[in-house]
């Protein structure tokens, strides 16, 4: 019983809880970014969003077609004026499915998610060799020798990256993963839909924990491993995306007294 705690806290943690903490305090940046261009706020949001609202608004669109959501209506950029949302994706769904409800965290997430991936992407076209240093960092990650023991693979993870700051294409994936970053918050309604659908995921994390744990104590902890190591680089790649988010941030406080005045 204890080993199947332990899984199913380790990976609830991991998983769902590095979403959330990530998306919050990039939320949290993001919207202190257009806040420091007052009443340019607006402009800036559209001329930065050439990139950003389009992924976002396709990763929801995305996950929609996954779980089964029927796609209501969908733009992927808009620069109404009356109500200031740059893109939307409007779904329905069968309440009596689990996948369907279960699809709802996975759809509200997705931008999340998938940029976070995306960045990982791009990174790998740009800089192959600093991708591969990184992922080698990352892989050598085990939580099964202690938390503190895996986080030291993500410091050095993050010394690989910084490694190659000397180098053009570096400030290039920079540039294009700010970008990327600065439309990449929830919104209060995505926030709302992946609430609707946690309960369904920690329903089958535990679901399949406790099958594992019957077929044997060591396919568990296998499973554990395995997907711990996942969710340790999307959250790799998600503190990447707040490393940039504070560094559009900051960027932003050398912009406020002119948008002041």
């Amino acid at each position: 019983m204890r080993d199947f705690i332990v899984c199913f806290l380790l990976q609830s943690l991991l998983f769902v809880g590095g979403i959330f903490l990530f998306g919050y305090l990039i939320g949290l940046c993001n919207r202190r970014f257009y806040a420091n261009f007052g009443r340019h706020g607006r402009a800036v949001s559209v001329l930065t969003g050439l990139i950003g609202p389009p992924v976002h608004e396709g990763a929801h669109a995305l996950a929609c077609l996954l779980f089964g959501h029927r796609i209501v209506e969908v733009r992927l950029f808009s620069l109404d004026p009356d109500d200031g949302v740059l893109g939307y994706v409007r779904h329905s769904y069968n309440p009596k499915s689990f996948y369907q409800r279960l699809g709802n965290f996975f759809i509200g997430t997705a931008p999340i998610v998938v940029i976070s991936l995306l960045l990982a992407f791009v990174a790998y076209l740009v800089l192959p060799e600093m991708f591969f240093d990184v992922r080698d960092e990352l892989f050598s990650a085990d939580f099964s020798d202690g938390f503190f023991p895996a986080l030291g693979a993500f410091v050095r993870g993050f010394g690989a990256i910084f490694s190659y700051a000397g180098e053009g294409r570096w400030w290039i994936l920079l540039a294009v993963g700010m970008l990327f970053c600065l439309h990449m918050s929830l919104s209060r309604q995505d926030v709302k839909g992946a609430l609707g659908g946690l309960l369904f995921l920690l329903l089958l994390f535990a679901a399949a924990d406790a099958v594992l744990r019957l077929l044997g104590r060591e396919l568990l902890f296998v499973f554990t491993g395995y997907f711990l190591a996942a969710a340790g680089f999307m959250n790799y790649f998600l503190a990447i995306s707040l490393l940039l988010s504070l560094c559009s941030l900051l960027l932003s406080f050398l912009f406020r007294p002119l948008c002041r005045r």
